[in-house]
């Protein structure tokens, strides 16, 4: 049977922004056990004991070894890479042969080539110059195409492995401001996200830490 403990730290678990309220002490918690009551389906649960399981949670946030504060610290010191003139491309995964005989292509030349590989569905990632050669390649499995896009590649140091919650904040930051993710990806140190070129300018002012 599930706990009031469980079901408390699980409702706010899933709600960043109430965790981080939460763990900065901005929480009315009156307020806070009557919303979660008027959601929980188990009519037995009490607002008291919520409340009280809630106060148990933020005690044990306040305690955890990583912060907001070294999560920003973090992206401070990190470099900040922009590649414009960029498209987005997603095609039919059948044709996987040519695509990577493109990759190899477009890499020999020194350009712009990524690939993000779904389950049925292949997002490529690439400069304008190649956006024409591409599409008439693929055009007969293409799928959708975006472009006038920029990518914007956070360079962070290895630390980031053991920092956990840097990429979701990351991306809460662009969803706070409104910018919409095109495409994203990581690898290792890493983080990269295709935005519209039109929200660069907003993009560079929020990482700017």
């Amino acid at each position: 049977m599930t706990t009031v403990n469980e079901l408390t730290r699980s409702y706010i678990r899933k709600r960043p922004s109430l965790k981080d309220c939460l763990a900065k002490g901005l929480i009315n918690y009156s307020a806070l056990s009557r919303l979660i009551k008027s959601e929980l389906k188990d009519k037995k649960v009490t607002k008291a004991a919520i409340l009280i399981a809630a106060r148990r949670f933020r005690d044990e946030l306040g305690s955890e070894e990583f912060t907001e504060e070294q999560i920003m610290e973090l992206l401070k010191n990190a470099e900040i890479e922009i590649k414009n003139k960029v498209f987005a491309m997603v095609v039919d995964k059948s044709l996987n042969e040519r695509i990577l005989e493109l990759e190899r292509e477009i890499k020999s030349e020194n350009g712009l080539f990524y690939l993000i590989e779904g389950s049925s569905t292949i997002t490529i990632i690439s400069s304008e110059r190649y956006f024409s050669r591409i599409k008439s390649l693929l055009r007969r499995n293409l799928i959708s195409s975006s472009q006038n896009l920029v990518m914007i590649i956070v360079k962070s140091s290895p630390q980031i492995e053991k920092l956990s919650g840097v990429v979701s904040f990351i991306y809460s930051l662009f969803a706070d401001q409104g910018i919409n993710l095109v495409e994203t990806m990581s690898c290792w140190t890493d983080t990269m996200v295709v935005i519209e070129e039109k929200d660069l300018p907003l993009a560079m002012q929020i990482l700017k830490f």
